[in-house]
């Protein structure tokens, strides 16, 4: 059967179907299959399998159908092997320092002490190869180094595509919209903020703001305290209240649900967002507990929802947490496996408490998760910074027994406070700097940030098979039989 036998734009449809090898092994067999591959079937696979990414935007809105369906495949294979760059942003910081990372779709934040360090992501020259991360500039928000005006909490909030815009929270309880200051060239030093770019949100006194996240214009702080406010990045905004009356840790915030983390015997609950506030009562309790209606006391310290290309559960419903007890939860709130009684606790919602459908730990480290993050190949891994050796933990849910952890550059003691994964690359922080994983083709030296140190000097390992990354310790989480 020749092919102008069926009209083209049947031909157009049924290429919605193939994968990237039927789409490739067709542009082959013919100039005419060739031709219509090339103009219609990788811009198909391109739309319905979509990839998160923040420091690929600016390539991406670049390269063709193709250029962009290739990098992702091979990205996806190096997932699968692993393979991948390990690379410190900066040099070792003095002191310990517990940072955080935020980032928008033209730099990564990393806030420690109280300095912010901004790295700008730039444009690849060539389509397929890594696009640069580069360090722009450092900020203060205080002149004077105070342990009370660290910065505990960041987070970027659309601002019409300048992408300068966060939120800042406190370790005195402070919380401050902030418009990052242009960097000017030449400058030696950090960029004080003066008050010019900042405006007060008191809303929890003196208490520290432990974390932040947004969702479009809405937005979700908390206090250590466990006073919880929902508010909208506007000039006057209206803030709602919420005591949990629990040390509290991590929220989640999606278009339709509210999460927050906490130390107690439920401690991560789910309240339902109405309009233009949240539910004063939870809608969901999420456990730990997978069998039994007797939960322990435990603490949720990262939560993270899925990318909205992931095949495993692209849905708001699907919530991710990292645990004190080591285990990262998967609950899926569409669940029926819930205990309808939870002894100590007296008020709960009616359908009890939702088990999760997934639960997930690196069996050699027994140790709490402090952050949690989700996406990478096929959009399909769950990535866990732990809180000692400075240990990332990577799980592809599709074969979540074949999990595998990895130090980061440096291999200190530290925790990996906060971690931030995209489809090709995993953003992390310890005490010591921030670094990343590049999972994608095309990596050279020029492609991150010059370090001011020997590698040695620095805490670094010697160079590994790229001669562009560092050597690090990595292991898988099979126990041998």
């Amino acid at each position: 059967m020749t092919a102008d036998v069926l009209p083209g734009d049947i031909w157009i449809a049924v290429l919605q179907y193939l994968s990237v090898e039927d789409l490739a092994h067709l542009a082959q067999t013919s100039k005419w299959f060739h031709a219509l591959v090339n103009e219609y079937g990788w811009k198909a696979y391109a739309k319905s399998h979509p990839r998160d990414s923040w420091s690929l935007s600016k390539s991406l809105q670049h390269w063709t159908p193709y250029d962009r369906v290739r990098y992702h495949t091979v990205t996806d294979r190096n997932w699968t092997l692993p393979s991948f760059v390990a690379r410190p942003l900066a040099s070792r910081w003095t002191g310990k320092l517990q940072p955080v990372l935020s980032i928008n779709n033209s730099r990564l934040l990393v806030a420690a002490a109280n300095h912010i360090y901004s790295y700008t992501f730039g444009r690849s020259a060539h389509p397929g190869e890594a696009p640069s991360i580069q360090f722009e500039c450092a900020y203060t928000t205080n002149k004077v180094l105070q342990a009370t005006r660290d910065i505990t909490s960041i987070e970027c909030v659309p601002d019409g595509g300048y992408d300068r815009t966060v939120y800042i929270g406190y370790a005195d309880g402070s919380l401050e919209r902030v418009v990052l200051p242009a960097c000017k060239p030449g400058v030696e030093g950090p960029i004080h903020i003066e008050q010019s770019f900042r405006e007060k949100r008191p809303y929890h006194g003196n208490e520290p703001v432990e974390s932040i996240s947004s969702c479009g214009d809405n937005l979700l702080s908390l206090s250590s305290n466990g006073t919880a406010v929902f508010f909208t990045n506007s000039a006057n905004p209206s803030p709602q209240f919420l005591e949990l009356r629990a040390r509290s840790w991590a929220t989640h915030l999606s278009h339709r649900h509210a999460v927050l983390g906490a130390s107690s015997l439920t401690p991560l609950t789910v309240h339902t967002i109405h309009e233009s506030h949240i539910s004063s009562t939870p809608s969901h309790i999420l456990t730990n507990s997978t069998h039994d209606d007797h939960p322990r006391p435990s603490a949720v310290y990262g939560i993270c929802g899925t990318p909205p290309s992931a095949p495993w559960g692209a849905s708001e419903q699907v919530i991710i947490s990292g645990w004190f007890d080591g285990l990262v939860n998967v609950h899926d709130l569409r669940s029926s496996r819930r205990a309808h009684r939870i002894p100590g606790v007296t008020s709960y919602p009616a359908g009890g408490a939702l088990y999760p459908v997934m639960s997930l730990c690196d069996p050699w480290l027994f140790e709490p998760v402090y952050d949690v993050s989700s996406g990478g190949g096929g959009s399909c891994h769950i990535a866990a910074g732990t809180a000692r050796h400075s240990v990332v933990a990577f799980w592809d849910v599709r074969a979540a027994n074949k999990g595998w952890s990895v130090h980061a550059p440096g291999n200190d003691s530290s925790p990996v406070y906060s971690v931030i994964l995209e489809s090709s690359r995993l953003f992390g922080a310890t005490q010591s700097r921030p670094f990343v994983l590049d999972f994608g083709p095309g990596a050279k030296e020029e492609t991150y940030p010059k370090l001011t140190k020997p590698p040695r000097e620095d805490g670094l390992k010697r160079r590994d098979s790229s001669g562009v990354g560092f050597y690090v310790t990595r292991y898988g989480h099979s126990r041998p039989q």
